[in-house]
């Protein structure tokens, strides 16, 4: 039996990772350091002596202060490591570059759905969304109709009905960044390339008004958006009668004559997302993810990076790679307003990890962050922009959101992504309508326990059966095939009723 490993980051850390059970006094593969108790798979050991107050180091960045004299061998966790100052030396677009680029004529490409604006989709879904959570109720019953007599039996080239709802939309001040972010958020699925069609279903007395949200944000393409309140239509059951009449005579028939064709990959989109990380997370599945990102971007695609609380500690490696000092300083302004938000409701950003991933190794939010943005890879961080707001061009983008997965995938929907990319260590089991995700498992153990959840796996890094460029490779050509049609494990579990999710900072009155 080959003897466990470990894993040092970097030349300048004080700790190594441990890639699978470390038995007391027992030899590890490439380490002089027997280990003074067992330790956990994905956690941390001690290589060196490091006196109490004295810095722990992973990745070559400072994860935290120890708290107590730790002698080589040791077990560094939450009852010999805490939280610290980290430093702000930010040095604002010192690394950034440009990327060399694919030459178009070998670029990839993937059968996609070009719709009306230019925008392509990766699914066909039609959408049942509401203004307010007063509508939520009679949207699922229209869904659930749909269901229960087959009406989509008719349209095969529809992938589903789904509807969206969500807990707000009224007794809120429509004057403030909370009601923008709504609306944007409702907006941005309104217009999503992965619909053929959107219903809007309101009340009709709301905040959120539906005729003020055409007005501001500008009618989307003739045929792809229907709008019905249920105080018009005179309540509930005619409302339904209503939809499904205008849904099979003229919304469902015009989402089906939608054909996949060939598109360049630079259409593709990516929603970069960890969640219920562990110790390899940052070493395995978050890394290989970040070179396949490079590689999509260097075909002209681009990814959205998110979670600004799973930064914190690691912004300063981003605003090294802003493309501007003015694309740095926004993210830095997040941060900012984050450690101002938190505190203002008896809360602190150091709370995350969660107790899941200090299960898995994770102790403080510096070392999750370090780990967490390797997600996004190596290029030049293009943009940042708020929750839900509309990404441009080419390239890695940050949006604003929470570190809650859905929560934070839902905005990154709304910003235009139209995949995926979901890492976790734990298991998590998301999925998303109208949006595919691809769930990479940090760790093989956990791999083959949820295997049905799991779409790739990453932990043959953390065997030695793989290196990270070919399972980047694999997760790249896996992206492509999702794109064109091949269905994720969350889509065949038929994931994505109850994932919409948007985030809500408003005062309810």
């Amino acid at each position: 039996m080959s003897k466990p490993q470990t894993f040092q980051l970097h030349a300048d850390d004080n700790v190594v990772v441990a890639g699978g059970i470390l038995e007391a006094d027992e030899a590890v593969e490439g380490s002089a350091i027997h280990p003074a108790t067992r330790i956990p798979s994905g956690h941390k050991m001690a290589v060196k002596s490091i006196a109490a107050g004295q810095s722990v180091f992973k990745f070559g960045q400072i994860i935290g202060q120890a708290t107590c004299d730790i002698s080589p061998g040791e077990h560094v966790h939450e009852h010999n490591l805490a939280m610290s100052d980290h430093g702000g030396d930010y040095a604002y677009a010192r690394d950034a570059r440009e990327t060399e680029l694919v030459a178009e004529d070998q670029r990839a490409t993937f059968q996609g759905y070009r719709r009306g604006d230019g925008k392509v989709g990766t699914r066909n879904y039609v959408g049942i969304l509401t203004s307010v959570n007063c509508s939520a109720t009679v949207a699922s019953l229209i869904a659930r109709e749909v269901e229960k007599r087959a009406v989509l039996d008719d349209f095969p080239n529809v992938d589903g009905i789904v509807a969206l709802t969500h807990g707000t939309g009224c007794a809120v001040s429509t004057m403030n960044e909370g009601f923008r972010m709504l609306q944007r958020t409702i907006w941005g699925h309104v217009r999503h390339p992965n619909f053929g069609a959107v219903m809007m279903v309101g009340l009709g007395c709301e905040a959120n008004q539906i005729p003020l949200m055409v007005e501001h944000f500008g009618k989307p393409p003739e045929g792809s958006f229907h709008l019905e309140t249920i105080q018009h239509n005179g309540g509930t059951r005619k409302t339904i009668e209503s939809c499904l009449d205008r849904l099979h005579s003229e919304i469902l028939p015009r989402a089906n004559q939608a054909r996949r064709e060939p598109v360049p990959v630079s259409e593709l989109r990516v929603a970069l997302q960890c969640g219920g990380s562990d110790g390899l997370s940052g070493i395995t599945a978050n890394p290989a993810l970040g070179l396949a990102v490079d590689r999509l971007i260097a075909q002209g695609g681009s990814a959205i990076l998110a979670e600004t609380p799973e930064v914190y500690g690691a912004e300063h490696l981003l605003t090294r790679r802003a493309a501007t000092r003015k694309v740095g300083e926004k993210l830095i302004s997040l941060i900012r307003w984050w450690e101002d938000y938190v505190a203002k409701l008896d809360g602190d950003i150091s709370n995350n990890p969660a107790p899941g991933n200090k299960l898995g190794g994770l102790t403080t939010i510096l070392e999750k962050s370090l780990g967490a943005i390797s997600k996004g890879g190596t290029t030049t961080l293009q943009s940042v922009v708020r929750y839900a707001e509309p990404v441009q061009g080419p390239g890695l983008h940050f949006m604003d959101s929470p570190g809650y997965d859905p929560m934070s995938i839902t905005g990154e929907v709304a910003s235009g992504a139209n995949l995926i990319c979901f890492t976790t260590g734990r298991g998590s089991v998301y999925g998303n309508k109208p949006c595919p995700s691809l769930k990479i498992a940090s760790n093989s153990h956990m791999f083959e326990r949820m295997e049905e959840d799991m779409d790739l796996n990453a932990g043959t890094i953390a065997d030695g059966s793989e290196s990270h460029e070919e399972v980047a490779n694999r997760i790249l050509v896996r992206m492509i095939e999702v794109a064109a049609g091949s269905p994720t494990k969350s889509e065949a579990q038929g994931f994505g009723d109850h994932e919409f999710v948007p985030w809500s900072i408003s005062a309810i009155t």
